[in-house]
């Protein structure tokens, strides 16, 4: 039950960021387009907002991860005089979200990436 959540929170998670990405593309058009005609890459442009989106995901995921240790303490203090002394962290599972979020974030850049290589650069210095 508390896996099926939290593969829920990360599906939240995940089109949180590709909207985030999407609506970052759609109001950065001039931007994009400006950096395109001053000679940046389509491969450059996917790769900046590939590390957007991995900066958004793992910065959600260390805070995260601080807040739920910072709460689990404070509970275990809590509790301690009902017989729960032991303060185990999981730093395995910890060190796996991590890594998770940087490839969550990374497939979260694809569409928005996708759709900001695409942009005409005429248009998109055109733009109002």
């Amino acid at each position: 039950m508390i896996f099926a959540l939290l593969g829920l929170a990360l599906v939240i998670a995940v089109l949180g960021i590709v909207n985030t990405l999407a609506l970052s593309v759609i109001e950065r058009t001039r931007e994009v387009g400006l950096l395109r005609a001053i000679g940046l890459s389509r491969s450059q442009l996917r790769l900046m907002i590939t590390l957007e989106s991995v900066v958004i995901a793992v910065l959600g995921a260390l805070l995260g991860v601080v807040l739920g240790l910072g709460f689990g303490v404070a509970l275990m203090y809590a509790v301690r005089d009902q017989g729960l002394e032991v303060i185990s962290v999981p730093v395995g599972q910890l060190v796996v979200f991590l890594v998770l979020s940087v490839i969550i974030g990374v497939l979260a850049a694809v569409f928005p990436a996708r759709r900001a290589a695409r942009l005409d650069v005429l248009r998109a210095i055109a733009t109002d």
